[in-house]
């Protein structure tokens, strides 16, 4: 059943009833039950009833009654107006403005360590100038950026690009609009008995001030924060993962943000990260601050692999994090208005995979369904490498 609101007179702060059947996580899922929406969530509420396969029964507002019979063919429903600023729509994020052939030349601004002492490896925040482009070089959070190496490989050929996820939101840290930041870390292997250096990654961590630097895109749309002020968000990252939910943050919860953006923040906002060891926490003083100024929207949920313990006496990692919660999170995720990031090594994956199957499976639950529900619906979000 579809249920439109385009020729609707109502004003957003109208109140809607959903009664639905067959639509939940846990025991409500073969029940019926009544969900109560402002009318600026009723379709985003409908759009996830029908994809995570349930049936609507009613939908009344005050009095009158709004819902259209399955035989009737239903107006295309249309989104209530939102300030421009708010709204991230799919269509208007930029896309590959610069390309590998034509790269933009961007100046290196500063490029610090963020690692505290005894930390283990090398992990840098590195800010770009973006003046003077034609077009300009924009992006919004959730988006990368490639970057190309100078010098040749082995062939004597041009170094290819690398994507790294952008650590500022689309004002920059210097708020001017005209810098992107990126958070890097120095890939080291050994190989042969011998230590070898990534070549992007220390190209940029060995950067000074002052140099120029070729970069592309941006790219990306697979990590794009909803347009919903009253969403919740769970962010899952680990090491340099934790870049595009710096953007998130920071357009959550910094008071120039906030008033450029005109978007302000009243959902939840809960961050599990993981790291080696304390030192190693990225933007550390940033959450915490965040969370003693915000204690009714976020959340900071740490994982120290070498200092913490899991409940079996082992290391302590993000799915274990997961695990521990795991039945806040599922009533989170239950919410129609919540979004789950992920963001790290791709070996991250496999562990929240069987963190959620087993929390799934104790509510009698197929995670391996409901995952991709949440895909579909646009509410399960994973950026790994």
């Amino acid at each position: 059943m579809r249920v439109s609101t385009a020729t609707s007179s109502c004003s957003d702060s109208r109140v809607f009833t959903v009664v639905v059947q067959g639509y939940g996580l846990t025991q409500q899922r073969n029940a019926e039950r009544s969900i109560t929406v402002p009318f600026s969530r009723l379709q985003t509420l409908m759009k996830s009833i029908s994809q995570l396969g349930g049936k609507v029964i009613s939908v009344t507002a005050g009095p009158e009654a709004l819902t259209e019979p399955a035989a009737k063919p239903a107006a295309k429903a249309k989104a209530p107006a939102k300030p421009a600023a708010a709204a991230v729509h799919h269509a208007d994020v930029p896309v590959n403005l610069y390309k590998p052939k034509n790269p933009f030349i961007g100046t290196v601004t500063e490029n610090y360590s963020l690692l505290a002492e005894g930390a283990i490896g090398r992990v840098n925040h590195i800010t770009f100038d973006l003046s003077g482009g034609d077009p300009q070089l924009h992006y919004v959070e959730g988006q990368s950026i490639g970057i190309i190496p100078d010098g040749e490989d082995a062939n004597g050929k041009p170094h290819k690009l690398r994507l790294y996820s952008i650590a500022s939101t689309r004002h920059g840290d210097n708020m001017a609009g005209n810098t992107v930041s990126l958070c890097v870390r120095q890939l080291q292997y050994e190989k042969e008995g011998e230590t070898i250096n990534g070549v992007c990654s220390s190209f940029l961590c060995d950067i000074e001030p002052g140099a120029k630097v070729k970069i592309t895109g941006p790219v990306g749309k697979e990590m794009l924060l909803p347009a919903d002020e009253d969403a919740n968000v769970i962010m899952l990252a680990t090491g340099t993962g934790i870049a595009p939910m710096r953007t998130y943050l920071r357009r959550m919860f910094e008071p120039t943000e906030r008033e450029k953006n005109d978007w302000h923040f009243k959902g939840k906002a809960w961050l599990f990260m993981g790291a080696p060891t304390t030192a190693n926490l990225l933007y550390d003083a940033d959450f915490e601050h965040y969370q003693s100024q915000f204690p009714e929207n976020f959340r900071y949920t740490k994982a120290i692999s070498r200092e913490q313990q899991n409940a079996k006496g082992g290391r302590m990692y993000i799915q274990d994090r997961v695990s521990e919660n795991a039945e806040e999170i599922f009533s989170w995720i239950e919410n129609p208005k919540t979004h789950v990031y992920m963001c790290g090594l791709r070996g991250m994956e496999p562990g929240i995979d069987e963190a959620m199957t087993a929390a799934a499976a104790a509510k009698g639950i197929a995670w391996h369904e409901l995952r991709p529900q949440l895909k579909k619906a646009e509410r399960w979000h994973v950026e790994t490498y």
